[in-house]
């Protein structure tokens, strides 16, 4: 009884939003007020609450769950799509337009390389939904279907979550699993070679679904498949030098800027343009206003990003508020640095890069404003489902789920073992969350079950994390908001579940024979 009231909220969630077809926030809040319930009557009743547990504390889970979905997620969210919404206001998308069809006039390698290889350059950098929000808008404004740039948006972000806001997710799970809580660089490497290893098929299987759903004809497959062995492969062997050798801050980067540049070749060389004029028609400083909103957000988040410690480590001191909640620890806060957050980054750039592109500091405003009455339904998803997950994870719901999985499967636990990291990710949102919920359950297990190389399941937990992230309602409902498709959360789901469970089994496959 416990775990089927534990996972009730995950199976009520598919339930309204595909069996019902309700959207996304009517279907996140009630699923909010369904988890409270159980929280409050069920887990103390049947005993699989938490040490500590309280009836007031239930409230103040959703009071953190509350602050973590504005604090930084709802403004990075916010940001990324009035970044776009600039471009829109100052007609420098049409320059955009014309850079990319004037590279190639083939479909799949312009969708590619903006959710492959951009996208994956800002979820290395940013995170936080912006590898799904600003690729997907850019396709609507290239002239694709809002439905098709949210999935391929979707799939693309996938991998490169798991080093992405610069290695957050796998640089926690390290210190998650470290004997002291501290992890060493040798061993952030470790667990970063293994995750790469075991998502190594991924990378190039990837690249060929969204070559694929851009254009399914028949004619195109063997070019698909080429172009994919070249893109994932070249994606595959950066990430893993770089992981090994370098830790985990930078393979999605140096990976997805690697893609690019593959992608840019193979362009030039096979699909070059067609008509005569292959030119953009754009001058240098033309191109630099025109991306001059991307080319100053990707300049913050680096200058303020642990790669520049100094300037990193002053932001990250400044300016921080800390909340203690009563459900925390001693010691423990809530903390949000107002200076270090990437939102502030994204709006920065947006700000000098609209400005730049010829919009008054008032236009500015009206666009944002415009922006955050357009996403009032986004952000009821989001707090709701952000709540939702820390009320689960107080009550001790998100646990059982996970302990029953790992006592059911017995040997074969290696297989469902990123199934777990799955769970972590669709219910929290983050890749980094279900690692901090999960880490230390996979190194227990890998002890039972005598693994010589335990890093091996632990890893294993932020594979699966990644593939839950592609139908994660938190990446859902930012795929709505950037393609201004309300209500349209079930229709987005349906129509990734497929790929994510795919993504979700070969992990595991991986995980079990290659171990």
């Amino acid at each position: 009884m416990a775990v089927l009231l534990s996972v009730l909220p995950i199976l009520l969630l598919f339930v309204l939003m595909l069996g019902l077809k309700q959207p996304g926030h009517r279907s996140a809040f009630i699923t909010l007020c369904i988890t409270i319930l159980i929280a409050l009557f069920a887990a103390p009743a049947l005993g699989f609450a938490k040490d500590g547990f309280s009836m007031p504390g239930v409230g103040w889970a959703v009071v953190e769950g509350i602050l973590k979905a504005v604090f930084p997620i709802l403004i990075i969210i916010l940001m990324a799509i009035y970044s776009y919404n600039v471009l829109l206001e100052s007609k420098e998308i049409e320059v955009i337009k014309k850079q990319f069809t004037s590279l190639t006039d083939d479909k799949g390698i312009m969708v590619l390389l903006l959710v492959w290889g951009f996208g994956g350059l800002l979820e290395g950098m940013a995170g936080f939904g912006t590898a799904v929000a600003i690729p997907a808008a850019i396709l609507i404004g290239l002239g694709f279907k809002p439905g098709f740039s949210a999935l391929v948006s979707l799939i693309a972000n996938s991998v490169p979550t798991g080093f992405g806001a610069v290695g957050v997710p796998v640089t926690t799970l390290a210190n998650e699993v470290a004997a002291n809580g501290v992890a060493t660089q040798a061993e952030v490497c470790d667990i970063s070679a293994k995750f790469v290893l075991q998502c190594s098929p991924l990378m190039i299987l990837i690249p060929f679904v969204i070559l694929t759903i851009t254009d399914p004809s028949a004619k195109k497959i063997v070019k698909n498949i080429l172009l994919s062995l070249w893109v994932g492969g070249i994606s595959l062997v950066v990430q893993y030098v770089v992981a090994k050798n370098l830790g985990a801050e930078t393979p999605a980067i140096l990976g997805s800027i690697a893609a690019i540049l593959a992608i840019i070749a193979y362009a030039k060389i096979f699909a070059p343009k067609k008509e005569e004029n292959t030119s953009s028609g754009t001058t240098l400083y033309g191109a630099f206003k025109a991306w001059s909103v991307y080319l100053f957000i990707l300049l913050f988040i680096v200058l303020s990003g642990p790669l520049v410690k100094p300037i990193n480590e002053l932001l990250k001191s400044t300016l921080v508020s800390k909340i203690h909640l009563p459900i925390y620890e001693q010691g423990k806060y809530f903390a949000f640095g107002w200076l270090s957050n990437a939102g502030l980054m994204l709006f920065l750039g947006t700000i000098v890069g609209g400005l730049i592109q010829g919009l008054s500091f008032k236009k500015l405003m009206v666009v944002l404003a415009k922006t955050i009455v357009n996403l009032r339904k986004t952000t009821v998803t989001i707090i709701s489902l952000v709540a939702m997950a820390s009320v689960m994870n107080y009550a001790g719901m998100i646990l059982v789920i996970a302990t029953a999985l790992a006592g059911a499967t017995g040997a074969y636990y290696p297989f469902f073992a990123p199934l777990i990291g799955a769970i972590g990710t669709f219910v929290t949102g983050s890749d980094t969350s279900s690692n901090i919920l999960f880490g230390k359950l996979q190194a227990n297990v890998a002890g039972q079950l005598h693994y010589a190389d335990p890093n091996w399941l632990v890893a294993a937990n932020t594979t699966g994390a990644t593939g839950g992230k592609i139908i994660s309602p938190q990446s859902i409902a930012i795929a709505t908001a950037s393609c201004d498709m309300p209500g349209k959360d079930g229709d987005i789901l349906r129509s990734a579940l497929p790929y994510a469970l795919g993504y979700i089994i070969i992990g595991g496959l991986m995980v079990f024979f290659a171990a």
